[in-house]
C-alpha cells in the first residue's frame, strides 16, 4: 500500500518540539500549515477520490505499522505552561460506563456498564497508539482506565493524561477536591496528571476550585490545571479573584456545527488552548451533505473531515469510540489538508439556532448534580454565548 506523507508544522522560533511528535500550528495561525525540514511518513492511506466508500472503510478495519507509528508521531499544541499538548486523544466518555445523568442515561432510565470495558476500549486506544488519554472524575471509569494503562507497559513519560474535577466535590469544596484528586491518581496508577480541569463554572464555588488546583501545581501532583465549559464571564471570575496561574485550556464542545468564534477568539487571545469534545458531534452529522461532499472530494470519510477541521482550526481534537477500527479512522487526519473554501464552507454549518441550544444546556448543567440542580440559583443568564 502507498504511504501518504504528512507535512509537519512550523511554529514560531520560540516554539520547541519533543521527540518523536511534530508542532502543529498556534492559535496565531491556526489554519496554517508550513514545510518543515523533516516530513514524516505517515498514515496507510491513498488520498484517491474515486475509491468507494466501502474500499475508504476497507482501510481502516486493520492497523498497521505506518498507521501506528504516524499517530505516535502526532503533532503537539504549545501550552502557556511549556507543556506541549498531544493534538489528538482518546475520549473516554460513555467508554465502558454511562453516567447516571447523562442524557443517554436518564432517556432510557438506565446507567452503569457497557458491554465493552473502558479496559479494553482503552487497551485498544494504546495500542493503536493514542498516547493523550481524556478522563474524568464524572466518567465513572477511572479505574479500568488505569488497568489499560499498567498492562500497555506504555512508560508514564511517554502518556499525556487528563483529569477534571466533578460538580458534586467541586461543591463541596478544598478538601473534596483534594481527595478526590488522591482517588484519580490511585485509579489511574500513577503519582500525577498532565491536566487538571474544573469540569464546570459551578456558581459560587468554581473560583475556590480553581485556587485549589493552583495549590496542587505547586504541590506537584498537577503538572498543568484549565477549564471545561467555561464562558467569558466565568473565565473572567476567576481573573478578577487573582489567578496566579494561567489556565492551560478550556475543554468546551467544538465542531463545524458549534462554532463559538467569538468566545473561542477571546480565549486564543488570553493564551489558553481549546480541547474539543464532540468533535464528531457523537456521529450525528456524518450523512450531512457538506460534509459528503466535502470527504468525497479528498476520498475520506465523513469523521476524519470533521476531525481535520478539528486540528486544522488549532484545537485539540478528542474523538471517542469503543471500534478498535473508529479509532484507527479516526485518527488519520494529518496527512491531508482541506483549502480555504472548505474550512469557509464547514464554519457557516453553525446556526443561530445551535447557539441557543448552547446557552440553554450552559444554564442547566452548571448546577447539575449539585444541591442546586434544576434551579438556576447563581447561574449566569448573560454570557458570551457565541
Amino acid at each position: 500500500m502507498r504511504l501518504a506523507v504528512a507535512i509537519t508544522t512550523l511554529l514560531t522560533a520560540s516554539v520547541t518540539t519533543f521527540a518523536p511528535r511534530a508542532v502543529v500550528a498556534t492559535s496565531a495561525a491556526p489554519s496554517v500549515y508550513h514545510h518543515h525540514s523533516r516530513i514524516i511518513t505517515a498514515f496507510g492511506i491513498t488520498n484517491s477520490s474515486n475509491r468507494t466508500p466501502t474500499q475508504r472503510m476497507a482501510s481502516t478495519t486493520t492497523t498497521s505499522d505506518a498507521d501506528r507509528d504516524a499517530l505516535l508521531a502526532c503533532p503537539t499544541i504549545p501550552l502557556n505552561n511549556g507543556m506541549k499538548h498531544p493534538a489528538i486523544g482518546f475520549g473516554t466518555y460513555k467508554v465502558g460506563f454511562i453516567p447516571a445523568s447523562a442524557s443517554s442515561a436518564v432517556a432510557s432510565g438506565s446507567s452503569g456498564g457497557t458491554e465493552k470495558t473502558a479496559e479494553e476500549c482503552v487497551s485498544e486506544a494504546l495500542e493503536v497508539g493514542y498516547r493523550f488519554i481524556e478522563c474524568a472524575e464524572f466518567y465513572g471509569n477511572e479505574s479500568e482506565v488505569g488497568k489499560a494503562i499498567a498492562k500497555s507497559g506504555v512508560p508514564r513519560e511517554e502518556l499525556f493524561v487528563c483529569s477534571k474535577v466533578w460538580t458534586t466535590t467541586i461543591e463541596k469544596g478544598p478538601d473534596a477536591i483534594r481527595a478526590q484528586l488522591e482517588k484519580t491518581l490511585s485509579d489511574l496508577g500513577t503519582d500525577y496528571v498532565d491536566l487538571y480541569l474544573v469540569h464546570w463554572p459551578v456558581p459560587g464555588k468554581h473560583v475556590e476550585a480553581y485556587k485549589t488546583l493552583e495549590s496542587l501545581v505547586e504541590e506537584g501532583k498537577v503538572r498543568g490545571i484549565g477549564l471545561s465549559n467555561y464562558a467569558v464571564e466565568d473565565y473572567l471570575e476567576i481573573k478578577e479573584a487573582g489567578m496566579k496561574i494561567p489556565a492551560a485550556v478550556n475543554q468546551i464542545e467544538i465542531n463545524p456545527f458549534l462554532h463559538r468564534k467569538n468566545t473561542i477568539d477571546f480565549f486564543k487571545k488570553e493564551g489558553v488552548v481549546l480541547q474539543s469534545y464532540r468533535s464528531l458531534r457523537d456521529g450525528k452529522a456524518f450523512e450531512h451533505p457538506t460534509l459528503v461532499k466535502i470527504a468525497e472530494q479528498h476520498g475520506r470519510t465523513t469523521a476524519q473531515i470533521l476531525g481535520r477541521w478539528c486540528v486544522q482550526k488549532g484545537y485539540v481534537f478528542m474523538p471517542k469510540s469503543v471500534k478498535k477500527e473508529r479509532m484507527i479512522e479516526n485518527a488519520k487526519v494529518f496527512d491531508f489538508t482541506l483549502s480555504d473554501e472548505e474550512m469557509e464552507e464547514l464554519d457557516a454549518l453553525t446556526t443561530p439556532e445551535a447557539i441557543e441550544t448552547f446557552q440553554g444546556l450552559y444554564r442547566k448543567c452548571v448546577n447539575r448534580d449539585t444541591s442546586k440542580d434544576g434551579t438556576m440559583d447563581g447561574v449566569k443568564m448573560d454570557i458570551t454565548a457565541d
